[in-house]
């Protein structure tokens, strides 16, 4: 199969994830700056949020373009970064809801760095599958962007029961890191 069912797919699924965690924003009661300060640590959090769903979506829209075919293997891959995706509404919305109540705040870093880890399965899935002299295992290295998440990630866990701004701050440094797409794979993609 080619990748474009796939990517589709993703996207329609992406989709749905942002139009679901924008239906959970309420509107404040009242017409003063006063209503919408209750409303602040929930919109924040859907910020943060719809960054991290776009990074995902752009991410993957690059990969996939490494990608020439796709196997079963990774259709299961890409399921499974979904259903982690797919989490993210429910950890906005309770971290959002609780103002940063430490257990929130650490199930919303969980579902953060559980979905790095099922990006980073789909992205060895996708190498394993081009074999030797794979094109995206060439592109992204020793990959120490997704090392560095994953370990700011676990930090951010433990400091969301310390102190959880320090955790938030965290969360948000790790979406700064990958605002801009891969280079390595946008600049070959622009070559090819």
């Amino acid at each position: 199969m080619r990748t474009g069912r796939l990517e589709a797919f993703s996207d329609g699924v992406l989709a749905i994830l942002i139009t679901i965690m924008v239906l959970e924003l309420k509107v404040p009661h009242g017409a003063d700056l006063e209503a919408l300060h209750h409303v602040v640590p929930v919109l924040c959090a859907y910020v943060l949020s719809f960054v991290y769903i776009g990074i995902y979506w752009n991410n993957h829209h690059h990969m996939l373009h490494t990608t020439e075919h796709v196997t079963g293997g990774i259709l299961w891959a890409n399921l499974h970064l979904l259903f982690w995706l797919s989490l993210v509404p429910f950890g906005t919305d309770w971290m959002g809801e609780n103002r940063a109540a430490p257990l929130p705040t650490a199930l919303y870093g969980v579902v953060l760095f559980a979905a790095g880890v099922a990006y980073l399965i789909l992205q060895n899935t996708i190498i394993a599958t081009q074999g030797a002299h794979s094109k995206l295992r060439a592109l992204i290295g020793n990959d120490r962007k997704g090392k560095v998440s994953a370990a700011l990630y676990l930090t951010g866990i433990g400091c969301a029961f310390v102190h959880t701004l320090l955790a938030q701050a965290i969360y948000v440094a790790v979406a700064l890191m990958w605002l801009v797409p891969d280079r390595r794979i946008e600049l070959k993609l622009g070559r090819d």
